[in-house]
């Protein structure tokens, strides 16, 4: 098969950019491990981390409290990073997000359902979460004539969404004075206070097998660039290719609302910035942008919990004030 690069040539600044972000991630964590409530000198943090025996109280803060949020968060963002480069590349706009097709309307949706009808012990949260991202989808793409048209997911999935986030706030009405409701507002909002090993073990996998699998397909997916007449003459089919990548982006987002609920503008923010650096290239695209939001993330959950101590702010508002004027720039960048 031809290259298939088009105008997604290589950019010899994306390794650069891959490989400045690699340790910056990883101090990164282990800063996000340095605050919290409790003030662990970096000595001691490391200790902990080496050598659990010698400071058993840091050891159960930074080991089973700390590390654990920032991993899981740290996941979190690289999945709706990597979820977003997705939708922007299938759909040529870099307006688009890993919510474009309602994907956190539906997992919002079926996380309140669980919580409002009583029936945690039998479905988990975070599993009625995810069932109702991928339902939600399915919905969406039956809808949008089975992914043939990008115009009709989009639209479909701005219809699904609205009504989903209309049924979630119905939910919210009637669990009004109830515990329950501060549990939905949860999902709507985006956290990491209940982050745990566990959690991080569910979502591990998932993003380390999207991430190599949407890597591989790098190639094919700047194809997608030179439109569908430019892709099927380089031997790509636009329609199997993008079936492929809706199943990834979905799968990314889904499991990562159902761990942490909503958290916005991570998947629009961040894949832009990388690709003004790093080139439109996926190869080179896909692994900064995971980085990068894996990186946004991890600060965007250590603002939360330090800017208002001891209270903890969701993260949901974070990446909000965060994205938000962004937003508003590149819309009016786009707009002359």
């Amino acid at each position: 098969m031809p290259s298939g690069e088009g105008r997604a040539g290589r950019n010899p600044v994306g390794p650069k950019a891959i490989l400045l972000l690699i340790p910056l991630a990883l101090g990164s964590v282990f800063g996000a491990v340095l605050l919290g409530p409790a003030g662990i000198p970096p000595g001691e943090a490391l200790g902990a981390l080496l050598h659990p025996g010698d400071h058993p109280l840091q050891a159960l803060i930074v080991r089973e409290i700390r590390l654990p949020r920032a991993a899981l968060s740290f996941l979190v963002g690289a999945a709706l990073a990597l979820s977003g480069a997705v939708m922007q590349g299938m759909f040529h706009n870099p307006l688009a997000s890993p919510y474009v097709l309602g994907i956190a309307g539906g997992a919002a949706a079926g996380a309140a359902g669980v919580i409002a009808a009583g029936v945690r012990d039998i479905v988990p949260v975070p599993l009625g979460a995810f069932l109702g991202a991928t339902v939600a989808v399915a919905a969406v793409y039956r809808l949008g004539r089975g992914g043939r048209s990008g115009l009709g997911l989009v639209l479909a999935g701005v219809a699904a969404g609205s009504l989903l986030t209309a049924l979630t706030s119905f939910m919210l009405f009637l669990s009004a004075g109830d515990r329950r409701l501060t549990e939905i507002v949860f999902w709507t909002m985006g956290g990491f206070g209940r982050a745990d090993w566990p959690r991080v073990g569910l979502l591990a996998p998932a993003v380390g097998a999207g991430f190599l699998s949407l890597w591989v397909m790098g190639r094919r997916m700047n194809a997608l660039a030179l439109g569908d007449e430019g892709a099927r003459y380089l031997g790509v089919d636009p329609v199997r290719l993008r079936r492929i990548l809706l199943f990834w982006s979905t799968l990314l987002t889904a499991a990562s609302v159902s761990v942490a609920g909503t958290v916005g503008f991570v998947g629009l923010v961040v894949p832009h910035l990388v690709r003004l650096v790093a080139g439109p290239d996926h190869r080179a695209l896909l692994p900064a942008a995971a980085l990068g939001g894996g990186i946004l993330l991890v600060w965007a959950d250590a603002l939360a919990r330090v800017v208002l101590a001891p209270a903890e702010l969701p993260v949901g508002i974070v990446t909000a004030l965060i994205g938000g004027p962004f937003f508003l720039w590149l819309l009016r960048r786009r707009l002359g």
